[in-house]
Parts: structure tokens; C-alpha cells; sequence
């Protein structure tokens, strides 16, 4: 009974190989000199990471007889897509404009923000994890550009890999 109600529909795995990519393609991207590539990149990822996180949520919530369209996954993500529209939105408009130093913390702020608005219907671990993503889209766009390509990493990498341990240890998997 207390697993059920601690059940989450992320999948450990599956967030620790969404890390392990935003990892991987943020120290790619670090060392790319031109934004239009540097840009690429991450939106390669983001892609990447969705189709991960798609599958690895259909395969944990069907294996645990979990309902995809109605409860807390649905509600999750219709509190989840209105910053990430936004994030989309502006994007395309700073990406545009040439503002690429701004992406990184705009793009880890909002993040953070769908995790803690979505993790309202969610374990308590999902909105922490969202002000984890928040602190570190603030300190993007108050500290010097140079420091985005650690704070990406360690946001897009590291809290999604420890976030997927901990899911994987404590939430089903």
C-alpha cells in the first residue's frame, strides 16, 4: 500500500540516461565556439531526452499497471508543458536575436519550474529536484556566461542522474 501511493511514473533508468546524454552533450557543447552549433546540440538533446522519457514512462507505468491519459501522469504534464511552451517560445525569439548567453539559464529555470508545478501531483522528490533546477537557472543568468556550461551539466547531467538513482531506489524503479 505505501508503494503505491509512493509510486512515480518516472523511471530511474530512464532519468539516469536522460543525464547521462545531458552530460555527455554538455561537455560537447562547452567546447563548441559557434551558438548556431552550440544551439544544435542541446536541442538534439532535448529531442533525445523526450524520446527517452516517453518510453521509459510507458514501459514503468504499463509494468505497473499505472494508466497513462488520467491521474497524476496527466495532470503532471499539463502543469509541466506551459514552462516548457514558454521556454520553446523564447528560444526561438533569443536564439533568433543572437542572445544565446541567456538560453542556459532561461532554459533551467523553466525547467525547474515545470518540475515543481508538475510535481505537485508527483513524490515530494520532484519538486526538489524543480528549485534544484530553478537555484541553478538563477545562478546562470546572475553569474558570468562562462559559468553556463558547468551549470547546464550539472543540472541537465547530475541532478538528472541522481534524481533517476533515487527514483530507482525509493519509487519502483
Amino acid at each position: 500500500m505505501e508503494t503505491a501511493s509512493a509510486f512515480t511514473a518516472f523511471s530511474g533508468p530512464g532519468l539516469v540516461a536522460i543525464g547521462l546524454i545531458g552530460g555527455a552533450v554538455g561537455l560537447v557543447a562547452a567546447r563548441e565556439s559557434r551558438p548556431q552549433r552550440w544551439l544544435a546540440l542541446w536541442l538534439g538533446a532535448a529531442v533525445a531526452s523526450l524520446a527517452v522519457a516517453a518510453l521509459s514512462t510507458l514501459w514503468k507505468a504499463r509494468g505497473a499497471g499505472q494508466p497513462l491519459v488520467s491521474g497524476p501522469l496527466r495532470k503532471f504534464g499539463l502543469a509541466l508543458a506551459p514552462p516548457i511552451l514558454a521556454g520553446a517560445i523564447l528560444t526561438a525569439v533569443l536564439g533568433s536575436a543572437g542572445l544565446h548567453a541567456l538560453l542556459p539559464g532561461l532554459w533551467l529555470l523553466l525547467y525547474g519550474t515545470g518540475l515543481v508545478t508538475g510535481g505537485a501531483f508527483s513524490v515530494r522528490i520532484v519538486p526538489l529536484v524543480g528549485a534544484g533546477f530553478m537555484a541553478l537557472g538563477a545562478a546562470a543568468l546572475f553569474l558570468a556566461p562562462s559559468w553556463s556550461a558547468e551549470l547546464m551539466i550539472a543540472g541537465f547531467g547530475g541532478l538528472h542522474v541522481t534524481f533517476g538513482l533515487l527514483v530507482a531506489r525509493r519509487y519502483g524503479g
